[in-house]
């Protein structure tokens, strides 16, 4: 007879359910029935890279050089372009060789500081709801998180103050993103100040997630957190090309920040990876140091999809539902109807898949204070978004009679 063996993987238990998946799922099971289903759940963008990048991207993939192994902080030239882009957006001059790393999207360079600077017994204050490696890179570094409500009712720095107060041991970390994903929440230099003196009064290092840093609408401009004097000395930022110049699928982004905090991601990289493939770091370059049109024709195109979305949905009779406008993200984070909140996010979004024929990310996927919401990635195109559109419509009609 054969022994069957059994493999316990404590940290897995730890990670609670994956509750976005359960919508995907039904999307599967949905579109393989034959059902034309309106994809606004997974932030995963559509509109395709930059011509110039892919070409000089597939034009040093000729080059045998490129073959071999490259450097897991990133060539010199793709981290002297990182420093030249902070310079010219944001003010803010960076020592290439110290204060800059490239990672391979954000989200690993994000999760790999994390399981490096965070143990057993440390606490993490992190904003809810958030994007979820935010809350569980931290339970898988074996830390003990600490969710901080980030709600439009509230003051965030008053809500940090109580949660101190009420922390013991004192927390090491402080995770925040703005502009926010999910919440859209954007934030000014001065909440940033604000930031820094806190994390400075309590001895805390920041992480800031600055994901969306280009995409924004309606002449807002999200400030680094670097931009505050003083950040330096506690903070490291995250920042991606994924959206600014679509180029998810080739996993580029980059820290920056305080040199202690990104010379500790550049040692545990140092033993987990070799870097981005060396073409992808050059066709990086050119995304950095080429025409920037590309961002301002992306952001447009989100524009106008978020404006389909709620201008369409907003319309006065049957069926409206209306929701405001964000000044930043690829996303619209919008309140439950009232008659449908005692449902809860999951099961709205259930409902929206069944009958509207719309996936969306239930709030609650991205922690407790998420609940009562939804979030509408904008990664189809604007006809698409009408049909979105058209079906909640039809959908919100048939329960008001």
């Amino acid at each position: 007879m054969t022994k069957e063996f059994r493999h316990d993987f404590d940290k897995l238990k730890r990670l609670p359910p994956y509750s976005l998946g359960e919508v995907i799922a039904l999307m599967r099971a949905a579109r393989r029935a034959g059902e034309d289903i309106v994809d606004l759940g997974m932030g995963n963008p559509d509109m395709p890279s930059p011509p110039h990048v892919v070409d000089k991207i597939a034009e040093a993939a000729l080059n045998p050089k490129n073959h071999r192994y490259s450097e897991s902080r990133g060539i010199p030239n793709l981290r002297a372009s990182i420093t030249e882009w902070y310079d010219r957006r944001h003010g803010v001059k960076l020592d290439p060789d110290g204060e800059a790393i490239a990672v391979i999207g954000a989200k690993e360079g994000f999760s790999h500081f994390v399981l490096m600077t965070v143990g057993p017994g440390d606490v993490v204050l992190c904003q809810d709801p958030a994007y979820p490696i935010h809350q569980y890179s931290v339970i898988i570094a074996g830390g003990d998180l600490r969710s901080v409500p980030l709600t439009e009712d509230t003051d965030f720095i008053d809500n940090l103050n109580i949660a101190i107060k009420r922390t013991w041991p004192k927390p090491k970390v402080l995770v925040i993103s703005f502009p926010a994903n999910p919440t859209t929440q954007v934030v000014d230099l001065a909440f940033f100040e604000r930031i820094i003196a806190f994390a400075k009064e309590n001895d805390l290092m920041v992480l800031h997630d600055f994901a969306y840093a280009e995409i924004a609408f309606d002449g807002y401009k999200p400030p680094s957190i670097l931009e505050v004097p003083g950040a330096m000395d506690v903070a490291i930022e995250f920042t991606s090309l994924s959206k600014s110049h679509s180029l998810a699928g080739w996993r580029v982004g980059f820290a920056c920040g305080n040199r202690e905090m990104v010379g500790a991601l550049a040692r545990i990289k140092s033993y987990l990876d070799y870097g981005m493939p060396q073409a992808i770091q050059i066709g990086a370059i050119s995304a950095l140091r080429g025409p920037q049109d590309v961002v301002d024709r992306n952001v447009q195109e989100y524009k106008e999809r978020r404006d389909a979305l709620i201008d369409g949905l907003g319309q006065p009779g049957e069926g409206m539902w209306k929701i405001d406008k964000p000044l930043g993200t690829m996303f619209v984070w919008a309140k439950i109807p009232e008659r449908f909140v005692h449902l809860g996010s999951l099961e709205f979004s259930k409902m929206l898949l069944k009958e509207a024929k719309v996936a969306v990310s239930a709030g609650i996927g991205f922690g407790e204070t998420g609940e009562g919401h939804v979030r509408f990635a904008l990664v189809e195109n604007k006809h698409r978004i009408r049909q979105a559109v058209r079906g909640i419509r039809s959908f919100l009609r048939e329960f008001e009679q």
